[in-house]
């Protein structure tokens, strides 16, 4: 494992245009810092400052930062396909295949990268949201600091799933530009089908086989936390209440796409003429 994680980190680190990036995908998170400092004067009356609200409170604060977090994941993704579409523009795929390098070493390879990555960027967004968490929120007892750490996983379950999806449309198309579409193209067949859904059977019946989609059950992983916010300013209110929870067959759901992910790409590199 740690020669094929090191085998793929050399090629990507040797890339001027792939270390960028990753640069990126790794720093554009910790502008949630800024988010946290951030004032806003209203009209000259008053002003409000995000942090003084109560938002960065824990457990809520895990809810937050990676759900913000995860809206910069196509940074990595473009990663991601690039590095397959280098593979085939510089038919270094058929090099490492000569060189000794199995076709499932190599889609293994990429795997590896993946995780590997994914799990820095959670590692630093739980450090940052540790900081915000410990400056700006009124509890600090162990119990409730670590209470809802389950969105950690989700993001990392959720990065993984992404991110194989991604590999899968990078061996498909074998150019990056093509592949990221087939990402667009898969966010609208995905809706046009739920639509399809709501008009045969009923919205509820509907929005639970929706959650099984690939795409859909990744953001299903971590719901938005903005009506979380206002039912902690506003607990009276019925109608705000929604499940916002991690729960563990959700994270199954997106386990099982991402085992389905890497096991087409293998398939289909195995069948491909190089």
């Amino acid at each position: 494992m740690l020669r094929l994680l090191n085998l793929e980190l050399q090629k990507l680190l040797l890339n001027r245009t792939s270390k960028v990036l990753i640069f990126i995908s790794f720093i554009l998170p910790f502008f949630i810092i800024l988010l946290s400092s951030l004032k806003i004067n209203v009209f000259g009356f008053f002003t409000l400052e995000l942090g003084e609200l109560g938002i960065f409170n824990f457990p809520i604060i895990w809810h937050l930062t990676t759900f913000f977090a995860s809206q910069f994941k196509f940074f990595f993704a473009i990663v991601v396909v690039s590095m397959i579409g280098n593979e085939y523009s510089n038919k270094t795929i058929k090099q490492n295949l000569i060189d000794g390098l199995s076709k499932k070493e190599f889609i293994l390879s990429k795997f590896y990268a993946i995780v590997f990555f994914s799990l820095i960027s959670t590692v630093l967004i739980g450090l940052l949201s540790i900081c915000i968490g410990l400056y700006y929120s009124s509890y600090n007892e162990f119990n409730i600091i670590i209470r809802e750490t389950n969105f950690l996983l989700a993001y990392l379950v959720k990065l993984i799933g992404f991110f194989s999806l991604c590999l899968l449309f990078g061996m498909l198309a074998k150019r990056s530009a093509f592949a990221l579409a087939f990402i667009f193209v898969l966010y609208i067949l995905e809706w046009i089908f739920f639509g399809l859904l709501t008009w045969k059977i009923n919205m509820e019946t509907a929005e639970k086989i929706q959650n099984f989609f690939p795409l859909k059950s990744m953001y299903k992983l971590i719901d938005q936390p903005f009506q979380r916010i206002a039912m902690t300013k506003f607990p009276d209110k019925n109608d705000l209440i929604y499940d916002y929870a991690v729960h563990w067959h959700e994270i199954l759901i997106v386990l099982v796409w991402t085992t389905i992910f890497i096991f087409l790409s293998y398939k289909l590199l195995k069948k491909r003429d190089l």
